[in-house]
């Protein structure tokens, strides 16, 4: 089947450094610390910025799969919106973003997901994308009755369900699927999406079976780690693997946090009070416990960095400085071979408003935006 997959900005765009916008359906986004300013999650809210980072020319908004906050003193993202009816509402009301839906594969079926994810895919004008998570949260997992399957067998069960979601979508006659976890008889689904084959489809696999997933099936990968040069070697990698053994093209993304202040004391000194006086120590540990059991004594002398970096931007890599710092970093995300970028803001309005004034016309100047 042709490609034709030109109306999805973020496979389309040709700026360097392509842009992203994460964390908008969750309560405090994507940063534990107790402000004011962080996200409510309210419909205007999400629409509000949602159309401002669409008018900037943001080439995705990507939501964070979640179920339940992590306690203490802010409950981190204890409130959030369903991320595919949430994507279907925003699709509705921008014009130029690719709008993401995050899911954990083991709550959706294939052939419901298939279809939510063509219909969306119409509504969109052929914008929307797909976001992979073969399921970390043992403790929301178990809210669907599911026990967690052992890491590498996510991602085989993840391999299974996209399988039989591509051939709900290119098959147009009915007919039997027999994958080694699904099976069903005379599967149908119509409309098709827009984009053909199918829409973009992303994930975050860090872990060897993880980048083999991505390489295998998606069109771009996250990276998590802890510098830019770091985020550049993950980068080659998993694009060598898409690459080599798949014979196919995958870009890769990574994570920033933004602070932008007059001068980059004013900057180290407001993230610093936030995540020291106001981070959600309870929170983060209970945090870290799910993603590494017994995280303190795991982590040893690692565990207040890794703590901390998770207060501030949920793991991302910080951009803290004046405006020509932020873009000296960006320009080293680029540089080091990262496609595009997605960001966070404690305070999102006013993170966006700076952007605009501020940050993208020094991009645009660097060039790293048209």
């Amino acid at each position: 089947m042709k490609e034709n997959r030109k109306s999805n900005p973020i496979l389309s765009s040709s700026n360097r450094l392509k842009l992203g916008l994460f964390g908008l359906n969750v309560s405090n986004g994507c940063s534990m610390v107790e402000d004011p300013a962080t996200l409510d999650v309210t419909w205007d809210e999400s629409k509000r910025i949602a159309q401002t980072a669409d008018r900037l020319g943001f080439e995705a908004i990507i939501p964070v799969a979640r179920w339940k906050g992590m306690g203490g003193k802010v409950n981190f993202n204890h409130r959030n919106f369903e991320t595919f009816t949430w994507a279907a509402g925003l699709s509705a009301v921008t014009e130029y973003s690719s709008i993401f839906a995050t899911f954990h594969v083991p709550t959706v079926h294939p052939v419901r997901a298939a279809k939510e994810v063509a219909t969306i895919d119409h509504i969109s004008g052929g914008r929307f994308g797909l976001n992979i998570v073969a399921g970390w949260n043992y403790k929301e997992i178990a809210m669907f009755g599911l026990e967690q399957r052992e890491h590498d067998e996510r991602y085989d069960y993840s391999d299974d369900w996209i399988e039989m979601c591509k051939a709900l979508w290119t098959r147009d006659e009915p007919f039997d699927y027999d994958g080694p976890y699904l099976q069903s008889s005379q599967l149908y689904s119509q409309p098709k999406p827009v984009q053909r084959p199918w829409p973009a489809l992303m994930s975050a696999g860090n872990s060897a079976r993880g980048q083999e997933f991505a390489a295998q099936h998606t069109d771009v990968n996250f990276v998590v780690a802890q510098d830019i040069s770091k985020a550049g070697e993950i980068a080659a990698r998993g694009r060598a693997l898409a690459k080599d053994k798949f014979g196919r093209k995958m870009q890769v993304f990574g994570q920033a946090y933004v602070v932008c202040r007059e001068t980059e004391k004013e900057a180290q000194d407001y993230i610093r009070e936030a995540v020291e006086k106001r981070g959600d120590w309870e929170g983060v540990r209970n945090l870290l416990d799910v993603l590494i059991p017994n995280s303190k004594s795991a982590l040893g002398d690692g565990w207040e960095a890794m703590a901390s970096n998770l207060i501030a931007g949920y793991g991302a890599i910080p951009l803290v400085g004046t405006k020509e710092q932020i873009v000296e970093g960006l320009v080293k995300f680029a540089d080091a071979g990262l496609d595009g970028l997605t960001l966070s803001w404690i305070d999102y309005d006013a993170g966006l408003a700076q952007l605009e004034s501020e940050i993208l016309p020094l991009m645009q100047q660097a060039g790293l935006r048209e």
